[in-house]
């Protein structure tokens, strides 16, 4: 029955990968709620969606890099200087405005991200090396020109302020109040809206096609300077559009923060099933695999457990799953009678 209905949902049967995620966040579940009764409830479930809507943002964008063959370090920097430049214009000006405050961080995230591109592009680096420069770069020169000034609740806008603590519906209970955060039909749009872009779109079906084979998506008219510049433009936005969410929902401003989070987003999309070479991934596995992340970031607490296990707990699955994934390759290696010295 389950998977009748995931094949209707997803009109393709779900992956190995999937399958196994889906299987470990159903035994931790059963484990987490059979020691803490209060974990399975709708104020988790909520916990949840607000505490991880700023990383599925963040892995959406980089599930898109990942199967055109890259691999973006720079993501959280550009959320950083998106959001945090955003604000200070918008203090300059003294407009407050969430929209305005929101497009700004988006253009200039996806300015941020073009830079990516065509550097990529024309200097025919690595992704990995060009990403990990221009993350400094950004930041550095955010630093130098804007500063690096925290704001505290008093000096954050209105707007952020209030969309931050704004909440779809409420729910109020003798000794406290929890409520679905408005963040989250923002993740569901921006999931939509990149499924429509891979599945539905002939740029979609670019960045398939560079993922797996530049040389040949480029013989058969495919223009790759077009492609990158969209994949990394794309995630830019995504990226500027978290820092403004981020911000939002601490409710002051910390140009520092986010450092180091992005080796986790990509480790989440890889558990999901994204290869590190290109060509292949599933929305449904990087969801998957971002909420198994912040099951274990939100969730050990209910085991007695301190957060140092967290690392602990998705490295090993991380561990497993690249395993996995090895041998599947290997196996269809052998199928296709495709040798190789490893």
């Amino acid at each position: 029955m389950m998977r009748n209905v995931t094949t209707r949902v997803l009109n393709r049967k779900m992956t190995p990968m999937e399958k196994f995620l889906l299987a470990i966040m159903a035994i931790y579940i059963v484990i987490v709620a059979s020691q803490s009764p209060k974990f399975f409830s709708l104020e988790t479930a909520f916990d949840l969606a607000r505490n991880g809507s700023g990383a599925m943002i963040l892995a959406l964008g980089c599930l898109i890099v990942l199967i055109s063959g890259g691999l973006d370090v720079s993501f959280t920097a550009i959320a950083i200087v998106g959001g945090y430049s955003s604000v200070l214009l918008s203090r300059a000006l003294g407009v407050d405005n969430l929209l305005f405050i929101v497009a700004g961080a988006v253009i200039i995230g996806a300015l941020l991200g073009s830079i990516n591109a065509v550097i990529i592009h024309f200097f025919q680096l690595s992704t990995l090396i060009a990403t990990l420069g221009t993350a400094s770069v950004f930041h550095g020169a955010m630093v130098i020109l804007l500063g690096s000034k925290t704001f505290t609740r008093a000096d954050v806008p209105q707007s952020m302020l209030d969309f931050g603590a704004f909440s779809i519906f409420t729910i109020k209970e003798e000794n406290s109040q929890y409520g679905l955060t408005i963040f989250f039909p923002i993740v569901i749009a921006v999931g939509v809206l990149t499924w429509f872009l891979l599945y539905r779109t002939m740029i979609g079906r670019s960045v398939f096609a560079v993922g797996s084979d530049p040389e040949s998506a480029s013989r058969i008219g495919i223009n790759i300077l077009r492609t990158r510049l969209f994949v990394y433009m794309y995630v830019g936005a995504l990226s500027g559009l978290m820092g403004i969410i981020y911000f939002s929902g601490l409710a002051y401003i910390n140009p520092a923060a986010l450092v180091g989070t992005e080796l986790g987003v990509i480790a989440a999309v890889v558990i999901g099933g994204a290869k590190l070479t290109g060509g292949e991934g599933t929305i449904l596995g990087t969801v998957l695999g971002v909420v198994l992340w912040q099951l274990f970031q939100n969730t050990l607490v209910h085991l007695g457990l301190s957060s140092s296990f967290n690392d602990l707990f998705f490295g090993a699955v991380l561990v497993f799953m690249l395993g996995f994934i090895y041998l599947r390759q290997r196996q269809a290696n052998k199928r296709a009678l495709v040798f190789t010295s490893n």
